[in-house]
């Protein structure tokens, strides 16, 4: 029996709660919001050192259960592991090997999951990327349509465009592109099950002499300039630092000149890449993102360039994410019965934990979002972009 609590957990002032295997209960501060309860003896001394993937671990683990909203979860969980432990000041850039069979297995990991189960949580067309929100009011359905409309706006895509869809998903962006804008789509992915889907409503909506969906690794795409324009959304965090160069180069080598190119993607806040939030992305690389990796703007802006291609335009949506994330963990908890029957149990607290910890890391600052925009210029410096960017919020 544990007759009090470690020095290192007293006088905390922390809305939490422990409750232990025997039933015994210690509050770390007035009126607590969340309860740690603790299943396996062995963990309380963790807590004298709690980094945010020792405390993820545990849960998925069945070590101990969360009681109280899991954004609340979150929330005190960080102020606990604050109070403890420095930030990450010993931690260090991740580098791993990526080369396709890794790679491809990875994607399997993450992606392949259940179809079903993403569909309880994402919109209708199953975006599985930043939302955007041109008021902050819109619901998550007219976020992700905003999202769509503001690539293809910024792609400038015109009717009888070319485009290829690097990592295209579920398939939405394709047939948004398709439909909305006359383009011919032509995507990628490396998972079975959603190419499986993604075909299937492409399908449905009579689409399929303007979009060609494949099951390719971005390293075997044509490099013969025949796409007219190239957008990549939510894939690059996948590449891995070591192979940035060569993922840049390629989408230079697919894109004809005078081409845009388009990167949207999550990136980091130091710029050697190195994690932030106390053992956070080391929770993600092990159970959500296996060899996932994520460089800051100017490792990838850096990439972009010695590839070719000029940067025209640069937009920061991390709030959007944050939002976006809020959204989609809100979703999942309001359908924890359903998404229970999909997924083993481990899976969803994978997931529970996942999509919360990204919002709160999205909203403090951690991580970011950047969409950028460059161009395949032609041999004498030209290209055809409009001198403003008017035409983006006024078509």
């Amino acid at each position: 029996m544990l007759a009090q609590l470690p020095p290192a957990l007293q006088n905390l002032q922390l809305p939490l709660r422990l409750r232990l295997w025997d039933g015994h209960e210690f509050n770390l501060g007035p009126t607590p919001s969340v309860t740690i309860v603790v299943k396996d003896p062995q963990m309380v001394t963790q807590f004298t050192h709690p980094s945010l993937d020792a405390l993820g671990a545990a849960f998925v683990e069945g070590k101990l259960e969360l009681e109280g909203s899991i954004s609340e979860v979150i929330r005190v969980c960080d102020e606990l592991s604050t109070a403890l432990l420095n930030e990450d000041e010993d931690s260090q850039p991740v580098r791993t090997l990526h080369d396709k069979e890794t790679d491809a297995k990875a994607i399997s990991y993450h992606y392949d999951l259940s179809n079903a189960f993403y569909q309880l949580w994402l919109d209708s067309d199953m975006a599985y990327s930043c939302a955007y929100f041109e008021t902050g009011s819109e619901s998550l359905e007219q976020a992700q349509q905003a999202k769509f409309r503001h690539l293809c706006r910024k792609l400038r895509l015109q009717p009888g465009d070319y485009l290829l869809d690097v990592g295209c998903g579920w398939g939405g962006l394709a047939r948004y592109a398709a439909r909305e804008f006359g383009a011919k789509v032509f995507g990628i992915t490396l998972s079975k099950e959603q190419l499986a889907l993604a075909r299937e409503r492409v399908k449905a909506e009579g689409l399929e002499d303007q979009i060609e969906l494949q099951l390719l690794d971005y390293r075997d795409l044509p490099q013969d300039g025949r796409f007219d324009k190239v957008v990549s959304v939510g894939m690059f965090e996948h590449v891995g630092h070591a192979n940035l160069a060569e993922y840049c180069k390629t989408l230079f080598g697919a894109v004809k000149e005078g081409g845009l190119v388009m990167n949207h993607g999550i990136t980091a806040k130091h710029t050697d890449g190195r994690p932030v939030g106390r053992g956070a992305g080391d929770f993600i690389e092990k159970y959500v993102f296996p060899n996932g990796e994520l460089p800051h703007l100017a490792m990838i802006s850096a990439e972009i360039s010695e590839a070719g291609l000029e940067i025209v335009d640069v937009e920061s949506l991390r709030l959007h994410y944050a939002r976006t994330l809020d959204h989609w963990s809100e979703r999942l908890e309001d359908n924890l019965e359903a998404a229970a029957k999909l997924v083993p149990d481990q899976a969803l607290r994978i997931w529970r934990l996942y999509l919360a910890g990204c919002a709160y890391a999205f909203a403090r600052g951690w991580i970011n979002l950047h969409q950028i925009l460059a161009v395949k210029a032609h041999a004498d410096g030209s290209h055809e972009l409009p001198w403003t960017r008017d035409d983006i919020y006024h078509p």
